[in-house]
């Protein structure tokens, strides 16, 4: 179950939800459309699975740098800058899985299991830095969720890592400067 769940991350990853079959996934793990549905249910169920499992690992950027620690300036800048280093292509895979996985996607099931995540993730954030902004963490948490979906969709159209970690380091600037501008 475990190397089926990590396949699909891969597929999912690659390509999108749309893009990668049942049949396919069901060639790639080496069993027929009457198992996969036994196992997962559904091609939305095993996407589901592949979803909670990236984000758990270390696809999980912002908690990762969160537990290096440091105050709210310091844990965005290290999480704008590791999505910097991860995001770019590498072994035909670039971006997010969970910001996206399911971009563009025909499947409302695929879109709200995605959409679950990434309101978590901002959550997250948002839970944050309301530690030293709570007037602006939501605006600030907005900030740092479309600069990532950005820098995801840009790595994704092809945007290297010295791209990526250049627009990192201006938006970590930015950041700083309305947070320092709380008060």
């Amino acid at each position: 179950m475990d190397e089926a769940v990590e396949t699909a991350i891969r597929l999912f990853h690659a390509r999108g939800y749309d893009a990668v079959g049942v049949a396919e996934l069901g060639a790639e793990l080496g069993i027929k459309p009457p198992s996969f549905y036994a196992a997962f249910g559904s091609k939305a169920g095993l996407f589901e699975r592949a979803l909670h499992r990236y984000a758990a690992g270390e696809a999980n950027i912002f908690a990762r740098a969160q537990a290096e620690g440091g105050g709210v300036a310091a844990v965005i800048e290290r999480t704008l800058m590791l999505a910097a280093r991860i995001y770019p292509e590498r072994n035909g895979v670039a971006g997010c899985l969970v910001l996206d996985g399911a971009r563009n996607s025909a499947d409302p099931e695929a879109c709200a299991l995605a959409e679950a995540l990434r309101r978590t993730g901002i959550s997250a954030i948002r839970d944050f830095i309301a530690g030293e902004a709570p007037e602006r963490a939501g605006a600030l948490g907005d900030f740092v969720a479309i600069a990532m979906r950005g820098m995801s969709a840009a790595a994704r159209d092809g945007a290297d890592e010295a791209t990526l970690t250049a627009f990192a380091a201006m938006a970590s600037g930015a950041f700083r400067r309305e947070l320092a501008a709380e008060g």
